[in-house]
């Protein structure tokens, strides 16, 4: 790593510099959260599978077998969870990892100094490995179905992308606040709780349209326009999606991600004095 030299106030003149200068560090953090994360595990990675596939089958059976909900969709309930599932649990879990990943370095946050956004940054490495692995294990999935990918695929990265600046902004926010007021840490499992259910994980989205509500609950909920997104990128044919419906999404993230940053930036000083 490229020795840096530390000098009064270059904190605040040099911080995006910085940021770029230590990526070495962020390399760092990232390999030490995933070793850390699956360090005496006998199964390692594989339970990036194991998870998604118990969660479908535990609503697939709830949903079909035991509440026998009918389906307003042509697409087996199946997918439709499996795909909503795999891109939940990356902004879950990132947005999770995120918020603690401030008092979860507070060794490193005392002692010397860095651009403390690394953090939350690396935090996303789990996360995304994570989804990787799913990732991976879903297209042949899909292709047993008779539901091979087509090329809309190439477009997982807009919607990956997308999701990771929501799961980032609003991590951020909790990661600044989390630091002196340890209530939120109590709050982020329950909103990543809740928000499985407001979210279209276990249902499509067409199911909701009949309601006089949902063009409000579209822009309440952005992350709705993203799952959406990301089953068009699997599902031939899919029709749900509607590009139009990425204008609530765009908008949340801009505001958010711009908010979050300056919120941590006043903060960022400060975080030594409660950890």
């Amino acid at each position: 790593m490229q020795e840096t030299v530390i000098e009064s106030g270059r904190s605040e003149k040099y911080y995006w510099q910085d940021l770029w200068r230590f990526r070495e560090l962020l390399y760092i953090l990232a390999i030490r959260d995933i070793t850390v994360k699956y360090k005496q595990t006998f199964v390692g990675v594989a339970w990036a599978i194991f998870r998604p596939v118990l969660t479908v089958l535990v609503f697939v059976f709830a949903f079909d077998k035991v509440a026998k909900i009918e389906s307003h969709s042509t697409i087996p309930l199946q997918i439709i969870i499996f795909t909503g599932v795999i891109f939940w649990n990356f902004f879950a879990m990132s947005f999770q990892q995120v918020s603690n990943s401030i008092t979860g370095n507070a060794n490193l946050v005392s002692k010397v100094y860095f651009p403390r956004l690394l953090m939350p940054l690396s935090a996303v490495a789990v996360p995304l490995l994570d989804f990787i692995v799913g990732f991976v294990v879903m297209i042949p999935f899909l292709i047993y179905k008779g539901y091979t990918p087509t090329l809309n695929i190439l477009f997982v990265p807009v919607f990956l992308f997308l999701a990771f600046f929501a799961s980032f902004s609003l991590g951020v926010i909790f990661a600044s606040l989390n630091v002196q007021f340890r209530d939120f840490q109590q709050i982020v499992p329950l909103v990543v709780q809740y928000g499985f259910f407001v979210c279209p994980i276990a249902y499509p989205i067409s199911s909701l349209k009949d309601f006089s509500w949902f063009p409000i609950y579209q822009w309440l909920n952005p992350l709705a326009g993203i799952i959406e997104g990301f089953r068009w990128c699997l599902i031939p044919n899919y029709t749900d999606f509607e590009w139009n419906s990425f204008i609530p999404t765009i908008i949340f993230i801009t505001i958010t991600t711009t908010l979050a940053i300056i919120f941590f930036r006043k903060k960022e000083n400060s975080f030594v004095d409660y950890i």
